[in-house]
């Protein structure tokens, strides 16, 4: 007599609980480590001054500690002033150390270049800006003074925005000359004589704004503040070069709040610097849900209408069968293979040929003959077709026949039970097809890379110059961003955190759309199984 327990299947079951445990601990895992290592990314750490047995001394954050080896125990101090030592991290034994301090008056200052300076507030040298009372402390004189810094670097940003603007106006007017010029227009003719007046008019606004931009830079400059490090070295910072500064130990709960929540709204609103590794992530978030929207509505109506085909219309046979398998095994080809047919047939293959037939004039320059965020979203879409496909033909299997057959029987055509009765009782697993494809769509970096995705984007696909929407631009992606700096930064232990920051920003997006897709599909779910009842 067989044992009960193997002919009921239980092995199986328990195979199958144990399958699922063991993925959602990784899930749980994976998230937990994000989340541990991004959060506190922003929160602004105490600084630490450091004497050593030997006289020296350093400032810095404490990192982390390290006690893999027997005996030994080792702290990691984040040194910054990358500028002066070279290197932004120092492992310390703590047998070297003779005393720990956390003196109030030691500061952070973000900049704009070179990560962050860790020392000491020495003097404050205002050259075209009014100086603050004297009596006051200094950090009270330095915040007043960094406060008008900021109002005037407001007024230069604006002017740089108007020198891009120009510069779009320039490009704009050669473009209209090329275009003439292709035609075969005489070089007297009055319309080229009026855009070539215009593009002087507009050359001439262009440098009397770049010199008005210097001079405000240079005297904007000239305006310092000398600080110190640990050890005494003294360095001159402009005060247009301090994006924060502050006394991290000085800081009460509620003002390191305020800090994290400013930190935060940066990187969601701001562009990035210090070669991505600072600053905010505006540009890729746009781009990522760009992309994804984009390769959506590219994508999504093609896998629906043929696996409707596949399964409603087509008849079984050699042709349907082979086709299926061809759907089923491009799910499982790599990405960067369709990045490969991307860049073939979509940017050299239809952009090319794009640009000979309408900006043939600004040739060999391409158009569209170059990577944008276009071809990245119709090669994403390629790549995510397949799983739209099969979801919306098991879908479709998946209601009984009855329902055709009674439709058909009470004098409905084809085409009025599919769209009525078919596709609303398929709707729940078709968009379970497309949530998965778009998760997919959305992690995707090395299809990416060689159709459109750069480092940094000098404009977004969509802004106020007509015709507005850019499909031809170049974007930047999240995904990417993490590659980037994370392996090709210059400094790969200082961009860590901002890896971290990155990748639980990808996550919360991608948690986010496919939310708000899984509640419409628990929406239909909920409406068409009521209605079938």
């Amino acid at each position: 007599m067989r044992n009960p327990f193997y002919t009921r299947g239980e092995p199986f079951i328990w195979a199958t609980g144990a399958s699922l445990a063991l993925v959602l601990a990784m899930t749980f895992l994976l998230i937990w480590v994000v989340l541990r290592n991004g959060l506190g990314v922003f929160w602004p750490a105490t600084l630490e001054l450091v004497e050593l047995r030997d006289g020296s001394v350093l400032l810095g954050e404490r990192v982390r500690e390290d006690d893999s080896r027997p005996g030994r125990h080792r702290i990691q101090y984040k040194i910054g002033n990358r500028d002066l030592y070279g290197l932004d991290f120092r492992w310390i034994d703590t047998a070297d150390i003779a005393a720990v301090r956390k003196p109030t008056e030691a500061v952070t200052v973000e900049r704009q270049e070179y990560g962050n300076f860790y020392g000491f507030l020495r003097d404050l040298r205002l050259a075209d800006i009014p100086a603050p009372a004297a009596e006051l402390p200094i950090w009270q004189r330095l915040q007043r003074a960094l406060a008008v810094v900021r109002k005037r670097q407001e007024s230069i940003d604006k002017l740089a925005r108007t020198i891009a603007a120009i510069n779009t106006e320039t490009e704009q007017i050669d473009n209209r000359i090329a275009r003439l010029r292709y035609r075969g227009i005489a070089e007297t003719d009055a319309r080229l004589q009026r855009l070539r007046k215009q593009r002087q008019e507009a050359q001439s606004r262009f440098e009397a704004a770049v010199e008005e931009l210097n001079a405000k830079s240079t005297a904007l400059a000239a305006n310092v503040a000398v600080f110190a490090d640990a050890a005494g070295t003294e360095k001159i910072i402009p005060l247009p070069e301090v994006v924060r500064i502050l006394q991290p130990n000085q800081m009460a709960f509620a003002d390191k709040l305020r800090y994290y929540g400013a930190r935060v709204w940066e990187l969601l609103t701001d562009e990035p610097r210090e070669s991505n590794t600072e600053g905010g992530l505006f540009p890729a978030i746009f781009g990522t849900v760009m992309l994804v929207f984009l390769m959506s509505i590219l994508s999504f109506p093609l896998g629906v209408i043929a696996g409707i085909y596949l399964r409603e219309y087509a008849r079984e046979g050699l042709a349907v069968r082979l086709v299926r398998i061809a759907v089923n095994n491009l799910a499982g080809i790599p990405s960067i293979v369709y990045g490969i047919f991307g860049l073939g047939f979509f940017v050299y293959g239809i952009g090319s040929t794009i640009d000979q037939l309408f900006f043939p004039e600004r040739l060999p320059t391409p158009t569209f003959g170059t990577g944008g965020i276009l071809w990245a979203s119709l090669t994403l879409g390629l790549l995510t077709v397949p799983v739209v496909i099969v979801a919306t033909e098991e879908a479709l299997g998946a209601i009984p026949s009855g329902v055709r057959e009674g439709s058909l029987a009470l004098g409905a055509t084809k085409f009025q039970t599919l769209y009525k009765l078919l596709v609303p009782m398929a709707s729940p697993g078709i968009m379970t097809g497309f949530i998965l494809a778009m998760a997919r769509a959305a992690g995707e970096v090395a299809p990416l890379m060689i159709t459109g995705v750069v480092k940094l984007a000098p404009a977004l696909p969509v802004d106020g110059t007509f015709p507005y929407l850019h499909l031809d631009r170049k974007f930047m992606h999240l995904g990417f961003h993490i590659y980037d700096i994370g392996f090709q930064s210059p400094n790969v232990e200082a961009a860590m955190p901002m890896v971290y920051v990155t990748t639980l920003l990808l996550l919360a997006i991608v948690v986010a759309m496919c939310s708000i897709a899984i509640v419409l599909r628990n929406h239909m779910k909920r409406k068409y199984a009521l209605g079938s009842v």
